[in-house]
């Protein structure tokens, strides 16, 4: 019976408590949001939200900001709920991202943010997210991806720039991500040019490795438009020249010299390593015209060796029939000679004295 009483009072005791935190979760969700304390997420979408609500339950692990009208994060913007592990800020309105935007979210895994109106990203912006293993950035309109935004993407396994504006893609910013497994790029305005070639190297050996793309498709210039990067051949590549060095070094002259002359600087080796032509585009495929006329020239040769060789033959045989007719000749004169001198020694023997 004391058994019972005491299984009882912690029943009670449980629920109690239970019944507290339930209270508790409840006070401190935010207005327009939804909280559901049994899976730490808060549920925030669809309520028009022009900003990140404030009192959000330090506890939370998800966070569904989805189809609002949020048009910037202001730095520091998620610091009370540091343990955040999925973040969806998709269907936005954002423009505008604070370089600390993200600062404190050392757990953040997942990272949404498409279906936004975001111009360029900050090269800091992702650097307080050493965990993030999915970033989608698609339906955006970035034109750029600066090489250090992916220093800390060393456990990404998914990046996603599909429906952007992106021309170039550098292989160095590839070459952070050791993890990645899906690398989505498609509908974008990708220029195939000596530029793009170190995404294609870098694509090949993704996709030998296991990797999943969805394709480049090139946007220009016109000899390529509309065709695979992958299908075209990488030899019709040339790497990017760089500029004359007399042409840099007249850029750099400042005519600052106090005798009416110039006083020249010397080009920078440095800078004229990184500076490289607007326009390099890979060298088009021949034309069929040439294929033909190569073609006609292998068969004209040939027609040329093959009756030189008839020649020759007609030649071997011609001399063939000539010496063995000479030989004929020549025998049949022999053999003649030879019976007149067995004829005029046997007479000679006859007409000699007994």
């Amino acid at each position: 019976m004391l058994a019972c009483g005491k299984s009882a009072m912690k029943g009670l005791l449980l629920l109690f408590s239970s019944m507290t935190f339930l209270l508790q979760g409840v006070d401190n969700c935010p207005e327009k949001c939804f909280c559901h304390p049994s899976s730490n997420s808060v549920d925030c979408s669809h309520q028009g939200l022009a900003e990140i609500p404030p009192n959000l339950p330090p506890q939370t692990l998800i966070l569904h900001l989805q189809d609002n009208q949020i048009h910037q994060l202001p730095a520091l913007a998620f610091t009370s709920v540091s343990q955040l592990r999925i973040l969806d800020l998709s269907n936005n309105s954002l423009s505008s991202l604070a370089p600390e935007a993200f600062s404190g979210l050392h757990h953040l895994q997942v990272l949404n943010l498409t279906q936004n109106s975001l111009l360029s990203l900050e090269n800091r912006l992702f650097q307080a997210l050493p965990q993030l293993r999915e970033l989608d950035l698609s339906f955006n309109n970035i034109s750029h991806l600066p090489v250090s935004l992916g220093k800390p993407w060393e456990n990404l396994t998914m990046l996603a720039v599909q429906q952007n504006q992106l021309q170039h893609l550098d292989r160095e910013l590839l070459e952070f991500m050791p993890r990645v497994k899906q690398l989505l790029l498609k509908d974008n305005t990708w220029k195939c040019n000596c530029h793009l070639l170190g995404l294609k190297l870098w694509l090949e050996k993704f996709i030998y490795e296991g990797g999943v793309t969805d394709g480049v498709i090139c946007g220009s210039p016109d000899t390529w438009k509309g065709k695979d990067l992958l299908i075209i051949p990488h030899e019709l590549y040339q790497p990017c020249a760089l500029p004359s060095p007399d042409l840099t070094y007249s850029q750099n002259q400042q005519p600052i010299s106090a005798y009416g002359g110039e006083v020249t600087k010397p080009p920078d080796n440095h800078s004229l390593r990184h500076q490289v032509p607007l326009e390099c585009e890979a060298k088009p495929k021949p034309r069929p015209a040439n294929l033909r006329h190569a073609v006609a020239t292998v068969v004209i040769t040939g027609v040329i060796c093959g009756i030189v060789c008839l020649m020759m033959l007609v030649a071997a045989i011609y001399g063939c029939t000539y010496a063995a007719i000479t030989a004929q000749y020549y025998g049949g004169s022999l053999a003649q000679t030879s019976e007149s001198e067995k004829t005029g020694g046997k007479e000679l023997l006859d007409s000699s004295p007994a």
